[in-house]
């Protein structure tokens, strides 16, 4: 089993930062990757990133190239999200999510992620 918990969500203005954190415990060792997605009302739960643990290798989605970095600090089970120059259409809850890559990258494919934290929320809004 393991558990992640996501922290770092709110209220942010349009062009402003905020870092999502995601707390991993449990037998994470079991586990080479870890994904940031994020669903939004009514809409599909789109990926946005993932970073390898074993060698530190990241994956971008295009919602988050250029804007996004993912972080990981393994000595304490984190693993950040950075995210620059915030849109309105970024408003969304967002998730971590941890697993096995099929191949030698991590994706932002679901089917690769085996649990789940709860998610935080993130508005962004003048």
């Amino acid at each position: 089993q393991v558990q992640l918990a996501e922290a770092g969500g709110g209220l942010v203005q349009p062009g402003g930062s905020l870092r999502l954190s995601c707390a991993a415990s449990g037998f994470t060792s079991d586990y080479d990757a870890i994904g940031w997605f994020r669903q939004a009302p009514g809409k599909d739960r789109e990926g946005l990133a993932c970073i390898r643990i074993s060698d530190g290798s990241t994956y971008y989605a295009d919602p988050a190239k250029g804007r996004f970095t993912i972080s990981t600090d393994n000595a304490k089970n984190m693993v950040y999200l950075q995210m620059n120059s915030l849109k309105p259409e970024d408003t969304s809850d967002y998730y971590c999510a941890i697993g096995t890559p099929y191949g030698s990258m991590c994706t932002a494919f679901e089917g690769e992620y085996e649990y789940w934290g709860q998610g935080t929320q993130v508005t962004v809004s003048s």
